[in-house]
């Protein structure tokens, strides 16, 4: 059941709670008329209601009625009075619907939350303003690694934790509109998360370049200039993207290339014949060529593949038609001569260096920074799609190989970029590597962190794999009814919370929570928030940036 609440006025450091010291009379608030099972009425009127806090019974408070065995909790979620007309010389009947969400009980211990109700209370029943003691009942940590993140927002005293495991090898997402805080909450969950597991890594596909300045301290920054990405580590869907630069690919192209690929692998990798082509011969490598396919990440050389297709062209007889091998040859030459495409085929790429590639953008060993903040927003445009999908299924791979040996977390912000509703918008490859990472990743520690401000644009088969969600704000239906079937047993009553919460904060609920809960995130230090390219930070706008001179501004259009 989905809990909401509306902010609170907090108990001070001064003194205890003051619902803790009055009288227990002086707590209640109304009778139970009316409960069906998972909803209930309770009557109060407007002299039971003027004596204390005017926010009792604001939209989204816990309340507490009296049971046989302990209390149960409820969320207010509509309120209207019997009368259309408001009475200011007499009592005003009002009806007070909650939601039950849970019962609590007294042990030795203390109070003490389970979800759901065993016992319904009667008719007639008192309705309380919930303890403190309660609200931390039903908000402790939990067994298990937990994190603090922020403040209940009915309460500012009573700490939010999540259990960090659950929220990791269960996937989470992050999801609300542009300016509530998104960055700078993701910002506090992998801060928190990396230092309660040490051995865990983060990948971060940062479109926006946004995340660098909130991970200094912990991070590697990967961006155009520093990037190295051999297009042998590219399948061929992935690399025929790049070739193609986004535009609609021709099939009897890939097969050519798929082809030839797969020849120059051979000729690159394994021991040549006396009459190999003296181009072509390199000193042998130990690899099994059994299995060596095209898509197989072995290096080779663009010179060869080149010499290949020039070759077949030659022939006088080809089963590949002549104007598709010429138009391939012709797109890989400019493709191989472009500056801006120098990360996948500088002089370096040609060599055997995979293992110290991955070392660094996965953090083998992590030398006390955990996180690779990948930019994408200095990369050709035609190629993030591809880059996407090699680090999210080279991700996989390496949990998978590692045999959960390391724990990796793929962070996609802007997810419904690479896994929108609509799959023909999409690029396969990177839809299918983030998918298997969703749906198979916990059995090998591979983790999938998403990050979207329109979650209705976001594949819902992948975020139903994310059992950990929090919702800060979202205006748009759409997005609220993605959220709405995303909570168990969820209604349109307690997803309306979603438009109206405040910047920084959250409606968190799934599995790393002991029960959903309205958060507070807490406040990052100004040095740790997130920073925007245009200079200002997370929900901010920039109102003094630097100027740069146009010739950096046509050197980084060029490439240079």
């Amino acid at each position: 059941m989905n809990m909401l609440f509306d902010s609170g006025k907090a108990a001070t450091a001064a003194g205890p709670d003051r619902r803790e010291t009055e009288n227990p009379s002086q707590r209640i608030i109304g009778r139970l008329i009316l409960c069906n099972g998972s909803r209930a009425i309770i009557s109060a009127s407007a002299t039971e209601i003027s004596g204390f806090n005017a926010d009792t019974w604001a939209i989204g408070r816990l309340i507490s009625i009296k049971g046989e065995k302990g209390r149960i909790v409820g969320i207010v979620y509509e309120m209207n009075t019997t009368s259309e007309l408001w009475q200011d010389d007499s009592n005003n009947v009002i009806y007070i619907k909650v939601e039950l969400v849970g019962e609590i009980t007294d042990t030795p211990q203390g109070p003490s939350f389970r979800s759901g109700i065993g016992t319904y209370p009667a008719l007639g029943s008192i309705a309380h303003r919930i303890r403190h003691a309660d609200l931390q009942s039903i908000y402790q940590a939990g067994r298990g690694s937990v994190i603090e993140i922020g403040t209940l927002s009915q309460d500012s005293t009573i700490k939010a934790h999540v259990n960090v495991d659950m929220m990791l090898s269960r996937h989470f997402a992050v999801m609300g509109t542009t300016g509530v805080g998104k960055s700078s909450a993701v910002s506090i969950l992998l801060r928190r998360a990396t230092t309660a597991k040490p051995n865990l890594r983060v990948l971060i596909l940062d479109p926006h370049n946004e995340y660098t300045k909130a991970f200094t301290d912990i991070s590697l920054t990967i961006d155009a200039a520093t990037l190295e990405l051999p297009f042998w580590l590219f399948r061929i869907e992935e690399f025929a993207d790049v070739i193609f630069r986004g535009n609609k690919i021709d099939e009897d192209e890939v097969e050519i290339l798929r082809e030839m690929v797969t020849q120059a692998k051979l000729r690159h990798n394994v021991a040549p014949s006396p009459s190999a082509t003296p181009s072509l011969i390199k000193k042998p490598v130990t690899i099994d060529s059994s299995g060596l396919n095209a898509d197989t990440p072995v290096p080779y050389r663009m010179s060869d593949l080149m010499k290949l297709i020039e070759d077949e062209m030659g022939k006088l007889e080809s089963k590949h038609a002549r104007p598709n091998m010429r138009a391939l040859l012709h797109r890989l030459q400019t493709l191989n001569h472009e500056p801006r495409f120098r990360f996948m085929f500088s002089r370096s790429t040609i060599d055997d260096n995979m293992d110290a590639i991955l070392s660094r953008i996965f953090r083998i060993p992590i030398d006390n920074k955990p996180i690779a903040v990948f930019q994408l927003a200095g990369l050709p445009s035609e190629v993030v799609n591809s880059v996407a999908s090699v680090l999210s299924r080279i991700a996989f791979e390496i949990a998978m190989w590692s045999e959960g040996t390391y724990e990796i977390l793929l962070l996609c912000e802007e997810a419904h970029r690479y896994v929108p509703a609509d799959a023909s918008q999409s690029f396969g490859p990177t839809r299918a590597a983030i998918a298997r990472i969703a749906k198979e990743g916990r059995k090998y520690g591979a983790y999938l962190g998403i990050v979207t401000q329109r979650p209705g644009e976001l594949d819902p088969t992948i975020l139903s794999q994310c059992s950990t969600i929090f919702a800060m704000r979202l205006s748009n239906e759409r997005d609220q009814d993605i959220v709405r079937s995303a909570i168990s047993d969820s209604s349109a009553s307690t997803i309306s919370f979603l438009s109206s919460i405040g910047n920084r904060e959250a409606i968190t609920f799934g599995e790393a929570v002991g029960t959903p809960m309205r958060i507070k995130f807490v406040t990052q230090e100004s040095h740790y928030l997130p920073k925007t390219a245009s200079g200002g930070h997370d929900g901010e706008r920039s109102t003094a940036r630097q100027e740069v001179s146009t010739r950096l501004v046509v050197n980084r259009m060029r490439g240079g």
